[in-house]
């Protein structure tokens, strides 16, 4: 006779992670939303798995709840949670911290990536809308002429009607911004390896391939996981084939795109740049990405912060109150799709 979920024991858990991440995801609210179901263990958080308390607590769990800064669940660590069955992770990706043992093991992983690509992709498209017009460069502009622009003498490349704008990668942020783009009379295109053209029209964008992409749009919106086959693909020859006045946008890592060569290019004044992340971060004092005028360089701003730490910190307790009751998690990190994902 299955178990009534009224029935069921309280999985003993912990929270893992660093402390500036447990206070900023995991406010007050949200640890007592944990506690009310699940035997939560008491603080101070998990940072470091080798003290002789965190081999206390990993005894007993059965479900970590983890967060930024949560150190990697090798063989070792996991031979001192004998009990683990579970994770749910309050960020995006689970690399740093989800080993081959944890597969190995059998443990379920849950990540909050769905609820962290909400505000990328928000941001990506208030981008857009702002290239389009060219808000930033017309602000700074207006500040320092005291005049508006005489609208009638504006030329037609301004403005975001019937602007094509290329997306890279039908990632989860990547298909939520096609998703908000919708709205707008803009022209969609879509590069994706693993993305049938099917599957591509169904989106409401036109598929093409890697070099149209960037040859054919306005503005390209880079949303590809950083991995080892797209290191480096955003390319010299790609970003100097741009249109004039093109703008690339980059939410996804720094290393996808090919720095130097940016840096390049934007020196030229040919293309205009959004850039939330780069290689490093933070560029060196003296970088000449930091003189380019048509570039707009955000500090990693564009993922959850603020009062948005709760929609992840939501997400997760979701995730442990179906865990609980034994409805599997409902947005699981499978390993099969590991070599697609961030």
């Amino acid at each position: 006779m299955p178990v009534a979920p009224s029935d069921r024991p309280r999985p003993r858990a912990a929270v893992a992670m660093g402390p500036d991440a447990a206070s900023a995801v995991l406010a007050p609210p949200a640890l007592k939303a944990l506690g009310a179901v699940c035997d939560l263990a008491p603080p101070p958080v998990l940072d470091d798995f080798g003290t002789d308390r965190a081999r206390g607590v990993l005894a007993d769990v059965e479900l970590l709840v983890t967060g930024w800064g949560c150190p990697p669940l090798d063989a070792a660590v996991l031979a001192s949670a004998p009990r683990l069955r579970a994770v749910v992770h309050t960020a995006g990706t689970v690399r740093g911290h989800v080993t081959e043992a944890c597969w190995e093991r059998g443990i379920e992983v849950s990540s909050a990536a769905a609820a962290n690509a909400l505000p990328v992709a928000e941001y990506t498209v208030a981008m857009i809308l702002l290239a389009g017009k060219r808000v930033l460069e017309r602000a700074a502009a207006y500040r320092l002429a005291r005049r508006r622009d005489e609208p009638l003498h504006v030329p037609a490349s301004v403005g975001n009607y019937h602007r094509t704008v290329g997306i890279l990668s039908a990632s989860l942020i990547g298909r939520r911004v096609i998703e908000l783009l919708r709205p707008y009379d803009l022209h969609v295109l879509l590069h994706d390896p693993y993305v049938t053209d099917e599957e591509a029209r169904a989106l409401g964008t036109r598929p093409v391939g890697l070099p149209e992409l960037f040859t054919g749009s306005d503005i390209v919106s880079v949303h590809t996981p950083l991995l080892p086959a797209t290191r480096g693909l955003v390319s010299r020859d790609l970003l100097t084939s741009m249109r004039t006045d093109a703008v690339l946008i980059n939410t996804a890592r720094g290393a996808v795109v090919d720095q130097d060569a940016l840096t390049d290019v934007l020196r030229q004044g040919s293309i205009r740049a959004v850039l939330d992340v780069t290689d490093p971060e933070v560029p060196p004092p003296d970088h000449p990405l930091w003189d380019c005028g048509n570039a707009l360089i955000t500090p990693h701003l564009a993922g959850s912060q603020g009062n948005e730490w709760r929609r992840l910190a939501d997400l997760a307790i979701g995730e442990v109150k179906r865990w609980a009751a034994g409805d599997g998690f409902a947005h699981p990190v499978r390993r099969e799709r590991l070599a697609f994902l961030a």
